[in-house]
Formats: C-alpha cells, sequence, structure tokens
C-alpha cells in the first residue's frame, strides 16, 4: 500500500514540483490531476501515438485561450476538435476585447446596455456579432475570390488562421502548423452562420463528410491513439468515437465539471467509455473533476517543464 505523504510547500517550488506533490498526496482531485499529467507527458512522449485535444467554445473567451494556443504552437496535439464558438472568439479577440465581469450581475440592465455575459465574461455587441460579421465577410469573399467553392471545416479554419495573421491566435498557428481543428456543428455560431448567409448568394458550401474521411485516415493510420478531452457535447464525443473504430484511446484524460448521475456524455468518466469500445480496457485514463480554466494551466506549465528536459 501506498502511504500518503503531506504535501511540502517551499519558497521556490516550481508548477512540476507542486503537482508531484500533490498526486503523492493522495487526496482526491488532487491526486487525479497528478496521475492525468503522468499520462499525457507519456502520451506526448509516445512517438507513435496520435493526440487529439478536444474542448468547449467558452474556455476561449478567457485566457486560458492563450494556454490552448500555445499547445498548438509547441505542436503538443496533433489534432483539434471543437465546436463553432472556438472560431467565434478567436477571431472576434484578434480584433475586438473581451472583459471582466461576474456571475451575478444584472442580465437585464446588461442586455440594454448592449452587453452579453458569458459565465463571468463580458462580451459587448461590438466585440462579437458586429466584428464576426465583418471580419467573415471579408475572409469568405477572398475564399471565393481564390476559387475555393467547397471546403471542409479544418481546410476553412486554415483559411480563416491565414488571413488573422495574428500570433495570439489558435487558428492562426493552427494553420502555420497544420493541425486540422475539426467542427462537427460548424453552423452552431456566429462564423457558421456568416457561412450560411455568404451561402445565400454564393455557390458555396461546407462539406463536413471531408472532415470525416481525415478523422477516419488519421485513425485509422495511427498506431496508438490518446486526447485531453474538455468537457464534452458533439466535440468530445466526435473524438472518442472514431477512436473506436481502432479499438479504442490508448490514453485518455477527462476534465468535466459535469456529473454522471444524468447518464450525460459530458458527466460520463473514462472507464464508460471503455464498455463501447472507445477507449481500451489496458488504456491509461482518468476523470478529472473541475473547471478547465484553473487545470490547464498548470497541466502546461509541469509538461512545458517536463518536455524541455
Amino acid at each position: 500500500m501506498r502511504v500518503v505523504k503531506d504535501i511540502e510547500i517551499k519558497k521556490t517550488i516550481s508548477v512540476n514540483e507542486l503537482v508531484k506533490e500533490m498526486e503523492a498526496s493522495g487526496g482526491f482531485t488532487a491526486k487525479n490531476l497528478g496521475i492525468a499529467v503522468n499520462i499525457l507527458e507519456r502520451m506526448i512522449k509516445d512517438k507513435s501515438c496520435l493526440k487529439f485535444f478536444s474542448f468547449p467554445a467558452c474556455i476561449v473567451s478567457t485566457g486560458t485561450r492563450g494556454i490552448i494556443k500555445h499547445l498548438v504552437e509547441q505542436k503538443l496535439f496533433d489534432v483539434l476538435v471543437t465546436t463553432c464558438g472556438t472560431l467565434d472568439h478567436d477571431v472576434a479577440r484578434v480584433y475586438k476585447k473581451y472583459y471582466h465581469g461576474s456571475f451575478l450581475m444584472d442580465d437585464k440592465e446588461l442586455h440594454r446596455r448592449g452587453v452579453h455575459r458569458l459565465g463571468n465574461i463580458l462580451v459587448p455587441k461590438e466585440s462579437y456579432g458586429i466584428i464576426i460579421e465583418k471580419e467573415m465577410t471579408k475572409f469568405l469573399n477572398d475564399i471565393f475570390k481564390k476559387g475555393n467553392r467547397e471546403l471542409s471545416t479544418y481546410e476553412l479554419c486554415w483559411e480563416i488562421g491565414k488571413r488573422l495573421k495574428s500570433k495570439e491566435s489558435i487558428l492562426y498557428w493552427c494553420w502555420k502548423n497544420e493541425i486540422p481543428v475539426i467542427v462537427p456543428g460548424i453552423t452552431d455560431g456566429a462564423v457558421g452562420y456568416q457561412i450560411w448567409q455568404f451561402s445565400q448568394d454564393h455557390q458555396f458550401k461546407i462539406d463536413v463528410l471531408k472532415d470525416e474521411q481525415l478523422m477516419s485516415d488519421l485513425v485509422w493510420n495511427a498506431k496508438k491513439t490518446g486526447a485531453l478531452i474538455v468537457g464534452g457535447g458533439i466535440s468530445k464525443h466526435h473524438t472518442i468515437w472514431h477512436s473506436q473504430f481502432k479499438g479504442g484511446l490508448d490514453y485518455a484524460v477527462y476534465i468535466t465539471t459535469a456529473k454522471e448521475y444524468d447518464g450525460s456524455l459530458s458527466g460520463a468518466r473514462t472507464h464508460e467509455a471503455i464498455s463501447w469500445g472507445k477507449i481500451k480496457e489496458e488504456a491509461k485514463h482518468i476523470t478529472v473533476d473541475g473547471d478547465a480554466t484553473v487545470y490547464l494551466p498548470i497541466i502546461y506549465a509541469t509538461l512545458l517543464e517536463r518536455l524541455s528536459r
């Protein structure tokens, strides 16, 4: 049996050392976070592993966007699977600012002032729909003039990233490093709505089946597969759905605030996915309960220190 150890904090402790202390503490989520980092380190160092990162759009409205940007800038993941809102927030924040707010603000008053609230993030109208419509209209016209009439979502994301020309952008680095961004629910957001609007008077289409072909080819050609999955919904399911056809993920780390008692996909633990063949029985896997805006910076800082060695 492994002995529970008290956490010891020194003045000069690094994030990596702190995570090791947390893992050795034996206590609840702290231990699980330490295990998660160990799994991710092993997954990233495994050169035979195709690495997915699945996440919802909400965290891109926060400073956690910078962590995701660093992960793709450093090429720690091979494929991103996300929702349309990620495109929305990434595009909007290149040109406009989001602001600090509170969960307790008066939403009626915010509506009267033309300010949207996303949790405790404030998004003025001019920082979201207005700027996205303006920039996407320019982007789509330019893409169309170049002769493109039908694109997959990953090709669209690269076309957008190329035109953003911002090193603060997730999409920019995905284009730069040729990391596919798969968006299964492409019409469920402001960018997707602008594509639909554009298609009303242009012969322009999004081919989601081309995304499916890429996902299938990548999974089938991979010796192993692994994933860091934040939250749930369509991005989570799309990642584990394709993984099942190759026998399931070899590495899996879930970060979620959802509970499993209602049978939701978002709350489902890694061991439930084993029953579907979406994660292998012998896989290294863990579910970490909690907020990804807290955990992702800690995970990245720890991995950065370990991988730099």
